[in-house]
């Protein structure tokens, strides 16, 4: 069955159907060699589909979530005529992996590589209004014009009026303000323009937030696996029904992995080595019932003689 070039790849794990667009108005995506355009159909299997040159494969790859925490000055793109650090150099080889959410060379915090085209397509295209939330630093401290200014909307250079955005006031410090600024729209270096603009110049940009993903307390340069839930909670906010996570881990390691302490060979401390002993019998609470020989016990509001006449009487 013939698809558009652009959703076989997104389904192939090449990007979201938007980034798989900008490939082929870049003339780098051909179909049984013949460069395609926009609207261009072909059929996974039967079609021979290549992306610079190379062969795409004929199935979906494994799906794979990696959350990364980006530092300063490193990419988050994949650009070969670029020789700068990229965030893919911090995690190992899963294949082919892009970035859902892009973030500037300057700015910080959490990405998320996949090979999933539908959910990054989801997360990214605005018409499903997915939050992004940034702790942002800027220069002075905001007055309430300029906190209106930026939660009902600010026009760029280019004419462009932002959507509204939710922007909180942390903490100031020394001439400088912590804010958190909540928005369902991502133009590139939109946080830093609209601080330009209403007089407040951005220093610091780290996401901490995607959707009802969070970054937590993974640290610069780490990176680690989304969990079973975690993938299931994203999947389920974007809309999407996700496959079945029977047999699935719960949680996955932090990269780069960590050395073991101690000596090698030690056991681990405060770890049993063989079987656990068993606890002593417990005594019953209250009082007893009878005496070891079955007699019963007399209860403390007989009057004095009267235990004495029932035990005739019992024999």
């Amino acid at each position: 069955m013939e698809e558009r070039v652009q959703k076989i790849l997104a389904q192939l794990g090449y990007g979201s159907r938007r980034s798989c667009e900008e490939l082929i108005i870049q003339g780098r995506v051909t179909v049984n060699g013949a460069i395609v355009e926009i609207g261009s159909k072909a059929e996974s299997g039967r079609d021979k589909i290549a992306v610079d040159g190379k062969d795409v494969p004929a199935t979906a790859p494994k799906p794979v979530y990696i959350m990364v925490h980006k530092p300063q000055y490193v990419l988050s793109v994949q650009d070969e005529s670029d020789q700068r650090r990229k965030v893919f150099d911090l995690v190992p080889d899963f294949g082919h992996l892009f970035a859902v959410g892009r973030l500037d060379f300057d700015s910080e915090g959490l990405m998320l590589l996949t090979n999933d085209g539908e959910l990054a397509n989801r997360l990214t295209h605005p018409r499903y209004g997915h939050e992004k939330e940034y702790k942002v630093l800027v220069i002075g401290e905001p007055d309430g014009q300029q906190l209106r200014a930026w939660r009902s909307g600010v026009v760029l250079e280019d004419g462009y009026r932002t959507q509204p955005a939710t922007v909180e006031v942390n903490h100031t410090d020394r001439g400088e303000t912590w804010l958190t600024v909540t928005m369902k729209e991502g133009r590139k270096r939109q946080i830093r323009e609209v601080g330009a603009r209403i007089g407040l110049p951005v220093k610091r940009i780290i996401r901490v937030r995607l959707a009802n993903l969070e970054l937590g307390k993974l640290k610069v340069g780490q990176w680690r696996h989304l969990t079973a839930q975690e993938e299931l909670s994203l999947k389920r906010t974007a809309g999407i029904k996700p496959e079945s996570m029977a047999g699935r881990k719960t949680a996955r390691p932090v990269g780069p992995a960590r050395k073991p302490m101690g000596k090698p060979g030690a056991k681990p401390a405060g770890k049993p080595t063989g079987k656990p002993a068993e606890k002593p019998a417990r005594r019953p609470v209250g009082k007893p019932t009878s005496k070891p020989d079955g007699k019963p016990v007399a209860k403390p509001t007989d009057k004095p003689g009267e235990r004495t006449k029932r035990f005739r009487r019992d024999s």
